[in-house]
């Protein structure tokens, strides 16, 4: 069986033939196979849904209870027959409740990882590399001149300019679903316990994550209510890159405007932002990591998706592995 019998492009998303699915389609469909709970990947409107329980709890949290027709949640680990396709869902890394989901018939396998990372995240479960005939790759950093720095590195950096500059506060923009979490968790992991201000947007899916034993610690709205004496001077305050865009961050005293993501390694787009304290904290893989991970499960092809495919098909074939972008369209960088 060819490798395009098991697994192709279509314009929906990535089609399984044997299964009648699809996974991470960017339209309604009748069966979705969805890796994590993330907008580009997770879209309402598909007659049934399988992904993990944390994954179809944040798309209703996201979308509302009535997302989907039929929710079919499933373990890690846990293979599962689809028609003539067996599948089974394996951690990512990515955020909390992201899988790889990898594919069998006729005693092959392909694994779409989705969006994964390898760093160590407090707020995620560990990725799992997957041994697999043909392994999809995301490609969001996939340069040589991506690679990131310890995140311990980047938190140190914003509290010693919370100490440097108390009478500023430190507005730090980071996506809702797991970015967001995952700065507040390495903030406390760096020993500050003092209350984080978040904006209203974040607050369903931070308590989302305490619900499932992720400390997040004394969380606290960032609003400015009429008559209020706080001013919040020397605070941390967290919200969604959307929020810079209006006038809510400059609300607060003297704002230093910070922001989380992997691209703030581009200079020009910090700038483009009017970002004053970059942390480069990324929830894909570096370049060292996507090649150390293609290395480490060794499969015979490598298909790249969503990114910078062009460089890592050409590693690919530099290292001897047979490889292909699969050009899909409609996946951005919404958890980065």
């Amino acid at each position: 069986m060819r490798f395009d019998e098991i697994l192709r492009p279509v314009r929906e998303g990535l089609y399984c033939p044997a299964g009648d699915f699809f996974i991470d389609p960017v339209v309604p469909v009748p069966r979705a196979l969805v890796t994590h709970g993330h907008a580009d990947h997770a879209r309402p409107g598909h007659g049934a849904v399988m992904a993990t329980r944390r994954t179809l709890d944040i798309m209703a949290l996201r979308y509302g209870q009535d997302f989907t027709g039929t929710r079919d949640p499933v373990e890690f680990g846990t293979p599962r027959r689809i028609g003539d396709a067996t599948v089974s869902f394996h951690p990512a890394g990515h955020v909390l409740g992201s899988a790889q989901i990898a594919v069998e018939v006729g005693g092959r396998r392909i694994v779409a990882s989705g969006d994964y990372k390898r760093t160590r995240d407090a707020t995620a479960e560990p990725f799992e590399p997957v041994p697999c005939d043909v392994f999809i790759t995301e490609a969001t950093f996939g340069l040589p001149v991506f690679r990131h720095p310890p995140g311990r590195h980047e938190i140190a950096k914003l509290l010693a300019s919370l100490e440097q500059f108390p009478e500023r506060a430190h507005v730090v923009g980071a996506y809702a679903l797991g970015k967001a979490q995952r700065v507040i968790r390495m903030i406390r992991d760096e020993g500050y316990d003092a209350p984080i201000f978040i904006h209203g947007a974040l607050t369903r899916l931070c308590g989302f994550y305490e619900e499932e034993g992720i400390a997040l610690g004394r969380l606290e709205p960032a609003t400015l209510e009429r008559g209020a004496s706080r001013n919040f001077a020397g605070a941390i305050v967290v919200g969604p890159p959307s929020a810079f865009a209006d006038r809510w961050a400059r609300r607060f005293p003297d704002p230093l405007a910070c922001f989380a993501s992997g691209w703030m390694q581009v200079r020009q787009r910090a700038r483009q932002r009017g970002v004053e304290l970059p942390l480069i904290i990324s929830d894909h893989c570096d370049w060292d990591e996507l090649t150390q991970t293609i290395r480490e499960i060794g499969p015979e092809e490598v298909w790249v998706t969503h990114g910078r495919e062009e460089a890592l098909v050409r590693w690919c074939e530099l290292e001897g592995i047979r490889a292909r972008p699969l050009h899909l369209v409609g996946y951005e960088d919404e958890g980065e």
